[in-house]
C-alpha cells in the first residue's frame, strides 16, 4: 500500500526518511511494543496507531508510518518524491537527508528531523568515555552548530577550546577528510559523525571513530513534533477559501453592449464551465452578479489547483475552451465574509497587474506567492504596445454592432482599408500583446480552410484609460 492510496479519514500519514537501522528504529517507536515492522523496502506502512495525547493517552486522529529506507543520504530527495501527495508531513532520520531533499526542493510538505544534538550527543560523548577512555577536550565533530557541541562541554565542565567543528552539511568524502586530516596531524584523539557512511570510511582509514545515533526518547519527540506539523498542514488545508472570477466579456460599458440573448448564453457557458471546472476540486460555484462568480472551496483544493498558488485558476482552460479571459481573485479568512473581502482584495490586484503572481491572499490578507516587484517611482513606465492603436481602431469602428469583439481577417481588413492578408498579420500581432484572443475555428459547411475568428480584449483599452 503506498502514501497515494486512500486513508482512513482523519488519519495523519508521516514519511519516515533514513537509512534502513534507523528508519527500522523510528517505526518501531511509532507503533508500540506490538507493532509490525514493514518489510524491506520504502512505501511500506505500518499499521496506524492513536498519536499520543498529552497526558499519554490516545488522541485522534491516528498516525500511519510509511518507509522510505535509503542507502545513500543523495538518495533522501528521490526517496521523498516517491513518497507520493498523500504525505501530511516527513521526518528524517537526521539533519543530514532533510538538507539533502529541501536543497533538492523535493519538500511539499512540513518536516522535521531527529535531533543529534541533545541526548543524542550527550549519549555518544559518555560511551566514548566509558567504553574507550577517550579525551574529548581534543575531538571533531560534523554537521552539529558549534553552539550546541559548546553548550553540552559546557554541560560536563569539559573544556571545548580544542574541539573541531564542521557544520555545514557535506558529502561523505569531505566530511572524512575533515575528521582524517585532524587525525593525521595529530590534533584529535576520536572524530565523532552524523553519518554511517563517514564512520565507515574512517574505520577503512584506521581513524577512531564514534557515531552519533539518536536516543530514544530524541525519536518520541521528533515523531510527536512530526505529527504536530501534520495536523497544522491538515487543519490548513482544511481552512475555507473562495475565489471570485469576473468575466470581462460580461460586464456592461460604455464603449459597447452587446445582446442580451448572446450575454445570457455566454453567462451559462461560462458557468457550466466553472461547474465542471470546481467538481476537480470538490469545490461548489453560485453566481453573484451578471458577470462574477463565487467558487467556495478549501485551501487545499485550491493549491493543488493552482500550482501553490502560483498560477492563476480556470484561467488557461476559459482561454482555450471558450476564448474569453476571465479575472480571479482569491481569499482566505477567519469567517466566510473575510474570506469573501480577501477575494475582492485580490481580484482587485488582479486587474490592475493581470497575469502576475499576488492573486491570492491569506487569512490575514497578504499575497501567499508575492508579485514581482513593479518599478520605482520615476521609473520610464513600459513602452506603449503597438497593438493598442490598432485594438482602438477597431473597438471605435466596429462598436454598436452586433459582434463589436469577435472578428476575422476579412471584417478586420474592411474596417481597417487593408488587405485580408495585412489585416490577417495584425490580429497575429494582437494575440502576441495580449489584445486578443484567437477563438476555435468555426465547422463552416463549405470546403476549404475554416475561417479563424479573434475576440478582441478591448478591456484593456478601458483599463489602461483609468490610470
Amino acid at each position: 500500500m503506498s502514501a497515494s492510496q486512500r486513508q482512513p479519514a482523519g488519519e495523519l500519514t508521516i514519511g519516515i526518511v533514513g537509512p534502513h537501522v534507523l528508519v527500522e528504529r523510528i517505526m518501531l517507536s511509532g507503533t508500540g511494543p506490538a507493532g509490525v515492522i514493514p518489510g524491506g523496502g520504502p512505501g511500506h506502512p505500518a499499521p496506524s496507531v492513536p498519536a499520543p495525547g498529552v497526558n499519554g493517552t490516545s488522541a485522534a486522529p491516528a498516525r500511519r508510518l510509511i518507509a522510505a529506507a535509503y542507502r545513500s543520504e543523495q538518495e533522501a530527495a528521490d526517496k521523498v518524491l516517491r513518497l507520493g501527495p498523500g504525505i501530511d508531513a516527513c521526518l528524517f532520520a537526521s539533519q543530514v537527508p532533510y538538507e539533502y531533499a529541501r536543497r533538492a526542493g523535493t519538500l511539499r510538505v512540513p518536516a522535521t528531523y531527529v535531533p543529534l544534538s541533545g541526548s543524542a550527543l550527550y549519549a555518544g560523548l559518555l560511551r566514548a568515555t566509558r567504553e574507550l577512555g577517550q579525551d574529548l577536550s581534543r575531538i571533531s565533530v560534523d554537521v552539529l552548530s558549534r553552539g550546541d557541541v559548546e553548550d553540552a562541554f559546557a554541560e560536563l565542565g569539559v573544556p571545548a577550546s580544542s574541539v573541531h567543528v564542521r557544520e555545514d552539511v557535506a558529502n561523505a568524502a569531505t566530511l572524512a577528510a575533515f575528521h582524517e586530516r585532524l587525525w593525521r596531524r595529530g590534533e584529535i584523539t576520536v572524530a565523532f559523525t552524523c553519518l554511517q557512511s563517514v564512520a565507515q570510511r574512517l574505520s577503512a582509514a584506521e581513524v577512531p571513530v564514534r557515531t552519533l545515533r539518536p536516543t530514544s526518547s530524541a525519536i518520541r519527540a521528533a515523531l510527536r513534533t512530526a505529527t504536530l506539523l501534520a495536523g497544522n498542514r491538515r487543519l490548513e488545508e482544511a481552512q475555507l477559501a473562495v475565489a471570485l472570477v469576473e468575466v470581462p466579456t460580461l460586464r456592461d460599458t460604455s464603449r459597447r453592449s452587446s445582446p442580451r440573448h448572446a450575454r445570457e448564453e455566454l453567462r451559462l457557458t461560462v458557468h457550466r464551465f466553472l461547474v465542471q471546472e470546481a467538481q476537480r476540486m470538490h469545490a461548489s460555484v453560485s453566481p453573484v452578479s451578471d458577470h462574477c462568480f463565487l467558487v467556495t472551496a478549501t485551501r487545499g483544493s485550491l493549491a493543488a489547483a493552482t500550482d501553490g498558488f502560483r498560477v492563476p485558476p480556470f484561467t488557461e482552460r476559459a482561454r482555450t475552451e471558450l476564448g474569453i479571459a476571465v479575472e480571479v481573485g482569491i481569499g482566505m479568512g477567519r469567517t466566510a465574509q473575510d474570506a469573501e473581502a480577501h477575494a475582492h482584495a485580490a481580484l482587485s490586484r488582479s486587474q490592475v497587474a493581470a497575469g502576475t503572481r499576488g492573486f491570492a491572499l491569506d487569512r490575514e490578507g497578504i499575497a501567499l506567492v508575492p508579485a514581482p516587484r513593479h518599478p520605482a517611482a520615476g521609473t520610464p513606465e513600459t513602452t506603449r504596445p503597438k497593438g493598442l492603436e490598432t485594438l482602438s481602431r477597431l473597438a471605435d469602428k466596429l462598436a454598436g454592432s452586433d459582434s463589436a469583439l469577435v472578428v476575422d481577417a476579412e471584417t478586420a481588413g474592411r474596417v481597417l482599408g487593408v488587405t485580408a492578408r495585412t489585416a490577417r498579420r495584425l490580429l497575429h500581432g494582437l494575440v502576441e500583446e495580449g489584445l486578443a484572443w484567437p477563438l476555435p475555428p468555426s465547422r463552416a459547411p463549405q470546403p476549404g480552410r475554416p475561417r479563424q475568428f479573434y475576440r478582441l480584449v478591448t478591456e484593456k483599452l478601458e483599463r489602461r484609460a483609468t490610470r
